[in-house]
C-alpha cells in the first residue's frame, strides 16, 4: 500500500531553493533511507512530506488519515529537571498505562518506565524517543539523524530494533542519517540527494553508483561489508534480546 508520494517536488528554505524535481514514494512496510552531504536538501525532504513546507513546485499525496510519528535529531533536556520516562511519555498528553508499557517493550526498553530521563545513557534515551513516537501507532515512522550521538555499535543496534519494529507493526520508515556503513545495511531502498535525486535504489545497487561514489568515495564500502555479515548472523525478529552496548 502506497503511503506518500512525491511528484516533481520543488522545495524552498529561506527563499533559496534547496531541493528540485523530486520524485519519491514510500510503501507501507518497507525501510527507506535519505542520505546525502550536508545541505543536500534531507531535512528539507522530510518537512515537505510533512507539509511543514508548502512546495514550491509539485505535489505530495498521502493516504487519508496517515498517522506519523517522529524521532528528531537531538532534543535538549534541562539535566537538573526531574522527570521520569512515563511522565515524558505523556507529555503533552497523558496515555494510559498500558500503552506505555506496550511501546517502552516494542522499542525494547519494557523496565525503564520508573527511571529518570537525566540518567539514561545515549542509547536507552533513543529507545525512549522511540517509544514516543510510537505512541501514535504510526503509519510511517520518521527518524531524522536518531543516532547522532552514539557509538557504531550503538547506531548498529538501534537500527535492528528499528527493523524489529517494521516488521511488528506493519509501519514503513523513512530515515535521514550520516552512518553510512549501518544505514545501507539497514534499508529496503535508498535515495542519495544533492539538490536533487542523485541515484536511488537497493542499497548494494546506490553503493555502486557513480553518483554515490562521486559524494562520499569508496571508503564506506568495506565497512559496509563488514556490517552486512555481522547483520545477517546477529538479527532475529522472534528473539530481539539484544545487549545495549550504546554510549552516552
Amino acid at each position: 500500500m502506497r503511503l506518500i508520494t512525491a511528484t516533481g517536488l520543488t522545495l524552498q528554505q529561506a527563499g533559496k531553493t534547496v531541493l528540485r524535481d523530486v520524485d519519491m514514494h514510500i510503501d507501507r512496510g518497507e525501510i527507506v533511507t535519505l542520505v546525502g552531504p550536508n545541505g543536500s536538501g534531507k531535512s528539507t525532504l522530510i518537512k515537505g512530506l510533512i507539509g511543514a513546507i508548502k512546495p514550491l513546485r509539485g505535489t505530495v499525496d498521502a493516504m487519508r488519515d496517515l498517522r506519523i510519528g517522529y524521532v528528531p535529531q537531538t532534543l535538549h533536556m534541562d539535566g537538573l529537571l526531574p522527570l521520569t520516562v512515563h511522565r515524558f511519555l505523556c507529555l503533552p498528553y497523558r496515555h494510559a498505562a498500558d500503552a506505555m508499557s506496550r511501546v517502552l517493550s516494542e522499542a525494547g526498553v519494557p523496565d525503564l518506565g520508573d527511571a529518570q530521563m537525566r540518567n539514561l545513557s545515549g542509547g536507552q534515551f533513543q529507545r525512549v524517543m522511540l517509544a514516543r513516537a510510537l505512541l501514535m501507532s504510526p503509519d510511517l515512522l520518521i527518524l531524522d539523524e536518531a543516532t547522532q550521538g552514539l557509538d557504531q555499535p550503538g547506531a548498529a543496534d538501534f537500527y535492528r530494533k528499528i527493523e524489529y519494529v517494521r516488521t511488528h507493526l506493519n509501519c514503513a520508515v523513512l530515515m535521514v542519517s550520516h552512518d553510512l556503513h549501518v544505514v545501507m545495511a539497514a534499508s529496503d531502498r535508498v535515495l542519495c540527494l544533492n539538490g536533487h535525486v542523485c541515484c536511488e535504489g537497493r542499497p548494494e545497487v546506490v553503493q555502486d553508483a557513480p553518483e554515490y561514489r562521486a559524494l562520499f568515495g569508496t571508503g564506506t564500502q568495506g565497512a559496509f561489508a563488514l556490517y552486512r555479515h555481522e547483520h545477517d548472523h546477529e538479527h532475529h525478529h522472534d528473539h530481539d534480546q539484544q545487549h545495549d552496548h550504546d554510549h552516552a
